[in-house]
Formats: C-alpha cells, structure tokens, sequence
C-alpha cells in the first residue's frame, strides 16, 4: 500500500504530514504537522483548556478540533501514544485524518498486526458531515479489520442539536456506529480519565495542577453527555466519575467512610445523595465549586468504625473560647509577681478534724 502521510523523526517522537501535498499554510498554526506521536503529542495546559474545557465545563464557540490517541495490544500494552489535530485552512477534523483509507492508522495495523485496540480521546464527538465524513471513514476502517476495537471518549457532541441543519445526519451516523458494540464504544470523558489526560498528555503539568478538582460545571456536563449519547445511540455509555481504587477492599472502605461524611456541612447551600458508593449532586450547584469525590484520597477520609453499633451514646466534648492572652502574659503565669508577699497555707485533713474536736468539747463544756 502506498501511504499518503510523510512521516518525519523528531527529538521526542515523530511528526506527520497526514497528506503529503500539504504545506506551510498562514491560515492553519498546525500545518502540515498534523499528526505528533510519543512525547511529541503533548501540548500545553492552556491549549487543552480551550479546547478540552476542563476543569470549568465546555468553551464556546470552538472552532479546533483536538484528539488524542492511544494503540494497545490485546494484553493491554501501550504501542504508540499520539495527537492528531484539525486543519482549519483544509477545513479536516482529526478523525477524518487518522481513519483515511492508505492513512496513518491503516499504515499502523498493516505494519504491526499487533494492534488490536484505539482508544480516542476527543475534544469533540466523531460527526459525519459532507466536508468530513469522519463516521463513515471509522465505520469502513472497523469493517475492513474486525479484529480492532475503538473505544471513544469526548469531551462534547458536536452538532448534534437541533439548531444545527447536519445534526440529524450526524445523530443517525452516531447510531450507525455504536450499533457495531462491542466493537466500538462512545462515552464522554470523566473522572479520573481527565486526570489521565493531563498526565499523559499535558506538559509543564505540576503536582498541584495535576491534582487540580473537576468542578461540578465540567461534572454536570460530562453527565449531560453521557445522558445525551444514550438518548442518540440507545447503547449506555461506560462512564466512570471516580477515581479507580486499586484494591477492592479499598472500594468498600471508601464507599462507607463517604456515606458517614457529612458534606452538607462542607457545603451548606448544596444537597448530596449517596447511590451505590457516587455521590449525586443537584442540578443547582456553583459550576465553580470542585467536586469533591473526584478529588479526595482515600487516607483522608473521615475514620470508618467497622461495627459500631449506632444507639450507642457518643462522649461529646465541648471546648470552651479561652480568652487571647500574649505570650510574655504566659510565661508570667508560671512565677509569681515580684515584690508581691507570698503567703503559703498548707491544710491537712489531721488539722482540720483535730479543729473540730476542740470545737465539740468546748460546746460540751457550755452544756
């Protein structure tokens, strides 16, 4: 097969033109590189803000596309790790880039039969639209090896609105596609996947940023998305919104330290339920406070007491406002004032009961 990228060597992975005849073009930043493998695919934190949206929810208008890519082996085992990028002087999503007949993913598999797994990350949902034809070159892609599962995750639909006069084609090709289940699979992104993200494709990441919390705007919009792919599709989307624990029992510690947490006192103007171990907010929250289930590790959870019986009174201990007092006003405490008499007395229970039979025998006396 003659392929129709140019693939080139580069300091930290490679760059590909994804059609050769492309060149330098001052209407599109990205040309003719559009396709960046290994570590070469890392862009930006400010770049994967706008067009990610995350932490704070979805930006508009958008007009780059971004996706993210990952080939694995059947066990799992990471192959190539890249990004691939819109053309916006050649108006060509990514998607429509990758999954090319001769292109740079059917270049990929001829040469190493070893890939039986694509995962996407996308800052928009695949589309179908005249121009493009991402969906239809996907399902053509997924025929002509069937061996090859596509796993898909978004960040936001694209046209598929009302509003929008493509939004039908792109709804019935969305449909076209998850009908190919297993094989396929479309969810948003969320949870920890976000967290994936910045790590693996993010650079200049800081231990602070990479920790940063998914407010509950990009929270409630992943959820609208994965409620919406299902309303489109008729196939519920895998969708996670926590943290995976690497141990089981950690799960069920976890799940039970959240149920005893008392949250409404964190956020008094907000209302938690707890189901199944989520915790499921409501729709009238500050899209700019964190959600904190994503975040908080497990060891900082409230203690869990395995067992204990809830009619059991608890010992409560009220602490009292002590008075502000410096600390030279402490040390003096300890020593008594110069200058001032110190006048010692010692009272011993032998003194005061030989007090009172002297008291007795004089009123006896009287008598």
């Amino acid at each position: 097969m003659e392929p129709l990228y140019e693939e080139y060597l580069a300091n930290r992975g490679t760059i590909v033109k994804p059609y050769y005849w492309l060149r330098f073009s001052l209407d599109c930043s990205n040309c003719p590189y559009h396709i960046r493998t290994g570590e070469e695919a890392r862009v930006p934190y400010t770049e994967f803000y706008q067009i990610f949206g995350f932490p704070y929810g979805p930006t508009y208008p958008q007009t780059k596309h971004l996706t993210f890519y990952e080939l694995k082996t059947s066990s799992g085992s990471l192959v190539q790790k890249g990004h691939a990028s819109s053309c916006t002087g050649n108006d060509t999503h990514p998607e429509s880039m990758l999954f090319e007949m001769n292109g740079y993913f059917d270049s990929a598999i001829h040469n190493n039969d070893g890939i039986r797994h694509i995962i996407l990350y996308s800052s928009n949902s695949p589309c179908n639209e005249a121009n493009h034809c991402c969906i239809s070159k996907m399902y053509n892609f997924l025929v002509m090896y069937p061996d090859v599962t596509l796993s898909i995750y978004f960040s936001q639909l694209y046209h598929t609105e009302a509003e929008f006069p493509a939004s039908a084609w792109n709804r019935e090709a969305l449909r076209s596609l998850a009908s190919l289940w297993p094989q396929v699979t479309l969810s948003p992104i969320s949870g920890g996947i976000w967290h994936s993200l910045l790590n693996n494709f993010v650079s200049g990441m800081s231990g602070v940023t990479f920790f940063q919390p998914i407010l509950t705007g990009r929270a409630l919009a992943d959820r609208h998305n994965a409620y919406e792919i299902n309303a489109i599709t008729g196939v519920k989307p895998y969708f996670t919104n926590i943290l995976p624990q690497a141990k089981e029992n950690q799960n069920i510690k976890a799940r039970a330290a959240l149920e005893g947490y008392h949250l409404n006192n964190v956020f008094p103007r907000q209302s938690f339920q707890v189901t199944s171990g989520q915790l499921q907010p409501n729709l009238t929250l500050d899209p700019r406070v964190p959600v904190i289930f994503v975040l908080v590790p497990f060891r900082n959870l409230p203690p869990i007491h395995v067992g204990q019986n809830p009619h059991k009174p608890r010992n409560i201990v009220k602490h009292l406002n002590m008075p502000q007092i410096s600390f030279q006003e402490t040390n003096d405490l300890r020593k008594p004032p110069i200058g001032m008499p110190v006048e010692r007395v010692e009272i011993t229970e032998q003194f005061a009961s030989s007090k009172e039979a002297d008291e007795k025998k004089k009123k006896k006396g009287k008598n």
